[in-house]
Order: C-alpha cells, then structure tokens, then sequence
C-alpha cells in the first residue's frame, strides 16, 4: 500500500495517497514510514498542523527519527515557528553532528530570527560536509549579501 500510495502521490492524487496512509495505519498504527510519508503529504498540500501531528506521532514511537525531526522542523519553519524549528535541528544535530541539511535548515531558521551572522556558519558549516548543497550556498551567498548591505547602510548613515 505504501508504494501504491507513492504512486498516487507521483500523479498528484494527494487525497487517495492519504487515504492509503490510513489504511496502512489502521492496521499498523506504529509504521513509522506511513506516519512519516502521510506527514509529508500533508505538509506538501499545506496542511501543516496536520503533518506536525503526524511527525509528532512518529516521534513518539522513535523519538530520534531524523527524517521525522526534520520535517517537523519544516513544517514549523512553514508556519514562521522558527525557535520550535530549531529545536528540532538541534535534536537532529545531537543524533548526527554532521547532518549537513539540519545545519542549513538551523541556518534558515536562525535567518529568519534576525541572526545573520549564527545563520552564515550554519551553511558554511553544511557546504563543508556536502559541498554540492545547493540549499546551502544560494542561503550563504544571500545572507552574504544582506550582511553587506546591513554593513554598508551602517556607514551611510553615520
């Protein structure tokens, strides 16, 4: 049923792809690949309270599930939770310090907050562990340039 509903999902048949999550989780309701996936739908249809409910389930079976950390983190990012968010990087981070799309996403978050300078070795730290990160250097090369132009305004207006 998983894959039928991976299919479902390549189709863009979101609906029928939850309704398989269901079933596979009425008859299993500790599949953590079922909770996981059916989170991530709901994430992709902007449902995410839904998909935090369904990572959270997923935590509470395996609390170090990276794949269900980060996408709970995500789905906080989506809804502007960034400090939640970063909790649950960091949680990733503990679990694998080297995790190079926790960092960037940690960076992300921390970017949002105002917290430039913490998010920038955040990416740089992400492209020295996955140098084809792409997430990573186009965020570098933007908090970067905001960085400067924060500088730069500085001086004008002294």
């Amino acid at each position: 049923m998983l894959s039928e509903a991976y299919e479902c999902i390549e189709d863009g048949d979101f609906e029928d792809a939850l309704s398989l999550y269901d079933l596979v989780l009425k008859n299993d309701p500790v599949n953590i690949s079922a909770l996981i996936d059916k989170g991530v739908t709901l994430q992709n249809i902007g449902r995410t309270k839904l998909a935090i409910r369904s990572y959270d389930k997923a935590l509470q079976i395996f609390p170090t599930n990276i794949d269900a950390l980060l996408n709970k983190g995500t789905a906080l990012h989506s809804n502007q939770q960034y400090a939640d968010a970063i909790k649950c990087y960091e949680a990733v981070l503990k679990i694998d310090k080297n995790c190079a799309m926790a960092l960037a996403y940690k960076g992300l978050s921390l970017g949002e907050t105002g917290k430039l300078q913490d998010a920038l070795k955040h990416f740089k730290k992400a492209l020295s562990i996955d140098k084809e990160f792409d997430l990573a250097s186009i965020s570098k090369d933007m908090a970067q340039d905001l960085l400067k132009s924060i500088k730069e305004n500085k001086i004008k207006t002294q």
